[in-house]
């Protein structure tokens, strides 16, 4: 036919194709699959090398830990100090429905660190600076101030770092 390209014919068994092909209908469909250095998905990833180097996910965790928990503890510089606030604290200010939100968004680093097999232990313990958190940030006027001193958040990006980079 004159509108048929031409296809070349890829073999399976060639060790140095990174991609294989699938006959359908007579057009190729090629397939990707898992090579060195790459996942399924096209991710680069980066292997440990022992010395607590952290792969290319756990790195990708850690960016998002970081930047949820600034967010909520370390976001705001209170001018002419060093002193920073993040987003808890002023949600504090609505009774109730401001910490519960704020204590919904503390729990996302807890997922991460679940998902970096965090230890059990280390999750219980984070799991309880977010419901210190939580509990004290409801106390009415006090719980404010108590929200911009208590980083729980911070405490608990360190606790993953910590367990991604072996120390």
């Amino acid at each position: 036919m004159e509108n048929e390209s031409d296809v070349s014919e890829t073999s399976s068994d060639d060790a140095t194709d990174e991609t294989n092909s699938e006959e359908t209908t007579g057009q190729e469909i090629p397939v990707e699959t898992e090579s060195d250095g790459e996942d399924a998905s096209g991710n680069v990833t980066v292997e440990t090398d022992g010395n607590g180097q952290a792969t290319a996910r756990e790195e990708a965790a850690l960016q998002r830990v970081e930047t949820v928990s600034n967010l909520l503890d370390d976001a705001i510089p209170v001018p002419g100090t060093d002193f920073r606030i993040g987003l808890d604290p002023i949600l504090s200010v609505v009774p109730v429905a401001g910490d519960i939100i704020a204590g919904a968004f503390s729990l996302y680093p807890l997922v991460e660190a679940a998902r970096l097999d965090v230890p059990r232990n280390t999750l219980a313990k984070m799991l309880l600076l977010v419901a210190v958190d939580i509990a004290g940030g409801s106390v009415p006027v006090l719980g404010t101030v108590f929200d911009a001193f208590w980083k729980a958040n911070v405490w608990n990006q360190k606790m993953i770092e910590d367990h991604v980079h072996g120390n």
